[in-house]
């Protein structure tokens, strides 16, 4: 069982890692749009590339923000909740489960159809969509993975084993 905490683990890791090359990415490319300027020529596609990044940024650091307690959390309420603080904690993780499968249900699916319809971007760079698409519909799975993670480790051991970094610090200061 340690294995596989470390996998997950690792695996959220690494989503936090490609979460921060697509942001410098997003750098790269709005410099690479300033110097086009400044020397007179263009960068076609430069604002739909770094929206892609963005989107790429923001979905594969979902799990990573997730299993650190970076997320908005109903803390507040729960903390309240006292002995009923398991059950408030069991509907928030099945709530957030089913609305992340679901996304990442609906996010493969839409990369499929846009690869079957070879649809493209209407920018100028006419992207095939299923490439973006495909980024957020990993970021998707990381995150429905993730949830499904500590929904099944609150079931069975009554924690859901998130840490708590953020939240910890914050009662420090």
């Amino acid at each position: 069982m340690g294995s596989l905490r470390r996998g997950l683990d690792a695996l959220y890791t690494a989503g936090g890692v490609v979460a921060a090359f697509f942001t410098i990415a997003i750098l790269g490319i709005i410099v690479l749009q300033m110097l086009a300027r400044w020397t007179g020529s263009t960068f076609p596609g430069a604002a739909d590339y770094a929206g892609y990044c963005m989107a790429g940024a923001s979905f594969f650091a979902f799990a990573y923000a997730l299993n650190h307690g970076a997320h908005i959390r109903v803390s507040l309420l729960l903390s309240r909740m006292g002995r009923w603080r398991y059950w408030g904690e069991l509907w928030c993780f099945a709530v957030g489960t089913a609305a992340s499968t679901f996304l990442a249900r609906y996010a493969i699916k839409v990369t499929m159809e846009s690869h079957r319809f070879k649809d493209v971007s209407q920018g100028q760079d006419a992207t095939p969509l299923w490439i973006p698409q495909s980024i957020m519909a990993i970021g998707a799975v990381l995150l429905a993975i993730c949830f499904w993670d500590h929904l099944i480790r609150l079931i069975f051991t009554g924690n859901h084993g998130m840490r708590e970094d953020l939240v910890e610090q914050s009662h420090a200061e």
